[in-house]
């Protein structure tokens, strides 16, 4: 299999995995000539560009988007429109329009829209979503999922207060999908209405909470942003409240906060007597030995495009899961700027 890749800084990382796993990564490109430069040190030989359409009449298979986080629908519609494979990281779309296109885009098109959300397949996510499909919590009412950083002002400030830098220029609501993604595919429900709210009102721009209603009738919570406490299991936590048990990911540093707690209460058991276990996902292997359990999502993620490519398998998380994930950001801004009143979620 043969890729490109737009982007080398993230890009360039998952690059690296990319050739691990089996797929020859043959052109780039990326408009900052020192990601270029810095780039053909690891890359040696690999044409590098300057623009993503350097990459249109390359020879290849799919291409990896990892460029500006609110860039990559017109590649992503150009790179279909060829017949190229797309795996494209963070947002899908920026509005409904772009999200309605890039849906009717994969469906015509010979090629397939891959999501590169790799927090859909770490460990504790995994584990989660096993429980559910085995109708082991129940109906599942409440579900809540974390994407924080918890960062100093000062590297707050560093890290978003360009305007030009899309850290910069994205709203707060927008960089949802690390924790909208999880919650779909653990309930396997769509969102239908959000409603957000800054964290602190004197400074609006560093976090918010989103609540959104999701298409089972339950109830989801999103906390995005620089706050303090993060997570160990790489800035992501979870809990889910289901009509049989309750789960959440273990609250500890290290390994542990990789797996997850569960409890079932004594009214739901044989035995009348309450119980609670701790569950872990079995290691992802690459070359015979354990990946360390924050990049086994990364690595999954890239074996799942391989295999679309390839084999013609479902994308780990195709592209309506994407733009819906993605929408729930738009909605949630719109909400924002009106008083946090709820907003519809405009799936395509």
């Amino acid at each position: 299999m043969r890729m490109g890749v737009v982007g080398l800084g993230q890009g360039l990382h998952l690059a690296r995995w990319a050739r691990r796993v089996g797929i020859d990564v043959v052109a780039g490109c990326d408009t900052d000539p020192a990601a270029r430069e810095r780039a053909r040190a690891h890359l040696p030989g690999v044409p590098l560009g300057g623009h993503w359409r350097d990459l249109l009449d390359a020879d290849l298979d799919g291409v990896l988007l990892a460029d500006d986080f609110d860039t990559h629908a017109a590649p992503a519609l150009a790179f279909l429109e060829r017949g190229v494979h797309v795996l494209s990281e963070t947002a899908a779309c920026t509005d409904a329009e772009q999200g309605r296109a890039l849906v009717e885009a994969a469906d015509r098109s010979q090629a397939t829209y891959s999501f590169a959300e790799n927090y859909v397949l770490h460990p504790h996510v995994r584990v989660l979503r096993r429980l559910a499909d085995e109708g082991a919590l129940g109906r599942i009412s409440l579900i809540e999922a974390d994407y924080l950083h918890g960062m100093s002002p000062e590297a707050v400030r560093a890290l978003t207060g360009d305007p030009a830098h899309w850290r910069g220029r994205i709203p707060s609501t927008a960089y949802c999908t690390h924790s909208l993604s999880p919650i779909l595919a653990v309930t396997g429900a769509w969102p239908v209405e959000v409603t957000a709210f800054p964290v602190d009102t004197a400074d609006p721009r560093r976090a918010a909470v989103m609540a959104v209603r999701l298409s089972t009738g339950a109830l989801a919570l999103t906390r995005n942003g620089f706050l303090q406490g993060e997570s160990d299991a790489h800035w992501s936590r979870m809990s889910v409240h289901g009509t049989q048990a309750a789960a959440e990911s273990v609250r500890a540093a290290g390994e542990r906060a990789w797996s997850v707690r569960v409890r079932r209460e004594g009214w739901t058991r044989d035995d009348g007597t309450a119980h609670e276990e701790e569950l872990t996902a079995p290691p992802v292997l690459l070359d015979g030995a354990p990946l360390a359990r924050g990049e086994e999502g990364t690595v999954l993620i890239l074996r799942g495009f391989r295999d679309t490519v390839a084999h013609g398998t479902p994308p780990p998380v195709g592209v309506r899961e994407a733009v819906a994930a993605s929408l729930v950001g738009v909605a949630g801004a719109r909400s924002l700027a009106e008083g946090s009143r709820p907003v519809p979620v405009p799936l395509p």
